[in-house]
């Protein structure tokens, strides 16, 4: 890690995999006007095949809601990620999310998180896109998908900052 000369950690590249199998999608066709809209950050979303949630960098699992329908997590070199499992999802108060990690775990890219009932999602749920939001990119940066449409968990150079 370095640090600017303002004492912020520089955010070096580093690798981001894909956390779920299914439809790689622009931020902005998120059927939520606070993710399409950026509101919260840059980023990309996954349309899930199947409910497996990887962590997409190697860090450290920093939140997971108390209604597991979200987690936050911070890379190794300071990149701050929230992966929001499905639209409307709060209001499953948990049902449909089984954790895998609990807040501090360090995790490595690829390291299974949680297990989600996409059934029981979708039928719940407003949706199950998934944003996968990176929420401390430095002004300027910006994520430009490299893959668009069908992506397995854990595919390497689908998005890249900069």
């Amino acid at each position: 890690m370095f640090k600017n000369l303002f004492g912020k950690k520089e955010k070096e590249s580093e690798k981001i995999i894909a956390p779920m199998t299914g439809e790689l999608i622009p931020i902005t066709e998120v059927p939520d006007e606070v993710f399409s809209g950026k509101m919260m950050g840059d980023g990309f979303a996954i349309v899930p095949k199947e409910g497996t949630v990887l962590s997409p960098i190697d860090g450290k699992i920093v939140n997971i809601f108390p209604t597991n329908h979200a987690i936050g997590l911070e890379s190794n070199s300071g990149r701050e990620i929230l992966i929001h499992i499905g639209i409307d999802t709060v209001a499953l108060k948990g049902n449909g999310f089984e954790p895998l990690v609990k807040e501090n775990d360090q995790v490595r890219a690829g390291q299974p998180l949680m297990k989600v009932d996409l059934d029981y999602v979708g039928s719940h749920a407003t949706s199950t896109v998934t944003p996968i939001i990176f929420t401390n990119l430095n002004e300027g940066e910006s994520v430009t998908l490299e893959v668009q449409g069908a992506v397995k968990k854990s595919a390497e150079n689908i998005v890249t900052i900069k």
